[in-house]
C-alpha cells in the first residue's frame, strides 16, 4: 500500500487532522512524507497500530508527554506503563471521592446529636511517645485531648521541633465553637497553619526535613480526618482492625501501580521515603481530609512508623481488643515495639467513643 493523506489517516487511526498536525509538531506522531512544496502530510499504514494506540490513550486521559514516554517502550513495558498510570487515575479519584463525600455529608445531613433519640458520645483517650531503643532522640510528638488526636513523626535535623509545630497548629481547634456547615473550612485552614509552622521551623534545615501528620477532630458525633506522610489510623469495630489511612509513600505508590508486591515492600530499601509530608522542601503537602461517623464501642489508634513497621497487625488487634484502658493499650504497645528492637521512635494514641450518662 501506498502513504495515506492525512485525511485518510485520521479517518483510519479515528485522530481529527488538527490532532495529527499537533501530535507532528510535538514529535509524538511525525509523519511518514512531508511534501515541500505543499506541506501536505502524508503516512505509512504501518503507523496505524502507534496512531491508534495515542488515541486510545488520550481517551483515557493520559497527557501527551506520558504518551510520548509509552511510544517509545516495547509491549510488556508499555502495558507496565499504562498500569501505573491508570492505578493512579484511580487513587486520585478516590481521594476526590472523600472530598464529595466530606461535601454532601455536611451540605445534607442533619446532625445526629440534634435528634432527642440520639445518645450523646463521648471519647476516653491516651497517648504515647518513646524515644525506642536505637535512636538517641525523640523526632514524634503525640497528643490527646477532649477534642483533638494526633500524631506527627519528624524527619531530618529539625524533625523534632517540625512535628511539634505541626500538632501545636492544630490544638486551637480543642476551644471554641465549629459551626456544622464550617467544618472543612476550618479544617482545611488548620491544615495550611500547620504548614506555616512546619515550614517555619525547617526554613533554615535542609530539604529533607520536615515530618507527616496525623490528626482526628472530635465533632461529638463524628471524628474528622486530617493525613498527610505515613502516621497512619487504625479503627478497631466489632473485633475487625481497619487500617483507614493511605501511606503517602513511594513503595505504596509502587504497590498501589503493581510494581510491588505488599510483601516486597515491606523489605524495600525506600520504604520509608515520603512523597507527601509537611515541611520546606515537601514535593507535596496536600492532605487527605474525610469523616467518620462513630459509633458506641468504637476504638481508634493514631501511631507513626515506628508501630506499624515493627508490631504486626494481629499483635496491634489484640492489645487493642484485650487491653481496655486506653492508658494501659498504648504502653503495651510501645513495649511492643521496644521488644522488637524499638529501631524507630513510636507513638500511640488510642481513643475509645462511648456514650455518655445524661
Amino acid at each position: 500500500m501506498g502513504l495515506l493523506t492525512i485525511g485518510a489517516f485520521a479517518k483510519a487511526s479515528r485522530l481529527s487532522p488538527k490532532a495529527l498536525r499537533l501530535y507532528d509538531e510535538l514529535g509524538l506522531l511525525p509523519p511518514a512524507r512531508v511534501d515541500p512544496v505543499s506541506g501536505y502530510r502524508f503516512y505509512a499504514p504501518a503507523q496505524l497500530d502507534q496512531a491508534r494506540l495515542v488515541a486510545w490513550l488520550r481517551r483515557l486521559g493520559m497527557p501527551l508527554a506520558r504518551i510520548q514516554y509509552v511510544s517509545t517502550l516495547e509491549p510488556g513495558p508499555a502495558a507496565q506503563e499504562i498500569r501505573s498510570f491508570w492505578a493512579q487515575v484511580e487513587a486520585d479519584t478516590a481521594t476526590r471521592r472523600d472530598l464529595a463525600s466530606f461535601l454532601i455529608d455536611h451540605l445534607s445531613r442533619k446532625d445526629p446529636a440534634m435528634s432527642p433519640t440520639t445518645k450523646p458520645l463521648g471519647i476516653r483517650y491516651a497517648a504515647l511517645s518513646d524515644t525506642g531503643l536505637v535512636r538517641e532522640s525523640n523526632q514524634d510528638t503525640a497528643y490527646a485531648g477532649p477534642r483533638l488526636l494526633a500524631v506527627a513523626d519528624g524527619c531530618g535535623a529539625q524533625g523534632a521541633p517540625a512535628s511539634a509545630a505541626a500538632v501545636d497548629a492544630l490544638k486551637h481547634l480543642e476551644t471554641g465553637t465549629i459551626a456544622e456547615g464550617d467544618l472543612l473550612n476550618v479544617l482545611e485552614e488548620a491544615v495550611e497553619q500547620a504548614k506555616q509552622a512546619v515550614h517555619d521551623v525547617t526554613r533554615a534545615a535542609s530539604a529533607s526535613d520536615g515530618t507527616t501528620l496525623t490528626a482526628m477532630l472530635w465533632t461529638g458525633s463524628q471524628l474528622a480526618l486530617v493525613h498527610i506522610g505515613d502516621s497512619r489510623v487504625c479503627l478497631l469495630r466489632d473485633g475487625e482492625l481497619f487500617q483507614i489511612t493511605h501511606d503517602h509513600t513511594l513503595v505504596q505508590s509502587m504497590v498501589d501501580e503493581g510494581r510491588l508486591t505488599p510483601e516486597e515492600a515491606v523489605s524495600h530499601p525506600q520504604r520509608a521515603l515520603l512523597i507527601r509530608a509537611l515541611g520546606h522542601g515537601a514535593a507535596d503537602g496536600t492532605a487527605d481530609m474525610r469523616l467518620h461517623d462513630a459509633q458506641h464501642g468504637d476504638r481508634y489508634l493514631l501511631c507513626s512508623d515506628g508501630l506499624s513497621t515493627v508490631v504486626q497487625a494481629t499483635e496491634i488487634r489484640r492489645v487493642l481488643t484485650d487491653v481496655r484502658d486506653p492508658e494501659q493499650a498504648v504502653r503495651e504497645l510501645v513495649a511492643l515495639a521496644n521488644g522488637y528492637g524499638g529501631p524507630d521512635n513510636v507513638s500511640c494514641v488510642v481513643a475509645d467513643v462511648m456514650e455518655l450518662r445524661r
